[in-house]
């Protein structure tokens, strides 16, 4: 359940997607009739939640989290949600050591909200992962309010500017910035 996962993620200090973001997530996965949707960085299972809700009833969300603890809680968060057991594959691991291992084309959407820095790194893998059709999502793009304001060129917010102008400028995509939670970047792939 949502209250449980935002308790957690409160009690840990896990930023998780706010209501809005969660439920565009939501929409966007049911729009896509999204079978298979993979998730880099579970948190507490917030958005994880907002996804198996608007995934068909026989989809699957690998998700993946250098953290056992937060996927520990996320598990907990889907069993009180009352998703089934398989509905959630879990991956420990690094993003960018994980996501190479799975199947190219097979993914109706990819949500990334793993390290800011390691934006372009997900944009790429997500690209191979992603079927004609799927879609990207990147959480916390407005990086709360710095991505607007130019002095501010610390690391993780210039790989966030770069991520935007990289989807804005590719001919593989289709995008869009939602202003929810802290910006959404979701981009189709063609």
């Amino acid at each position: 359940m949502l209250t449980y996962a935002r308790a957690q993620s409160a009690r840990t200090g896990i930023r998780a997607i706010g209501p809005s973001g969660g439920a565009c997530l939501r929409l966007l996965a049911a729009a896509l009739d999204a079978k298979a949707v993979a998730e880099i960085g579970t948190g507490t299972g917030v958005s994880g939640v907002y996804l198996l809700r608007g995934m068909r009833p026989d989809g699957v969300l690998t998700t993946v989290d250098a953290e056992p603890v937060h996927q520990q809680f996320a598990r907990e968060a889907y069993h009180a949600a009352g998703f089934a057991s398989n509905r959630a594959r879990f991956i420990p691991g690094q993003a960018l050591d994980v996501l190479p291992r799975l199947a190219d084309g097979q993914y109706d959407l990819v949500f990334c909200d793993g390290d800011p820095a390691e934006s372009q790194q997900y944009l790429a893998e997500s690209l191979r992962l992603l079927r004609p059709g799927g879609m990207v999502c990147f959480e916390g793009v407005f990086q709360e309010g710095r991505l607007a304001e130019p002095e501010h060129r610390d690391p993780q917010t210039h790989a966030v500017r770069e991520l935007v102008r990289d989807v804005r400028e590719s001919d593989l995509l289709l995008p869009a910035l939602i202003p929810v939670s802290d910006g959404l970047l979701c981009a189709v792939k063609r």
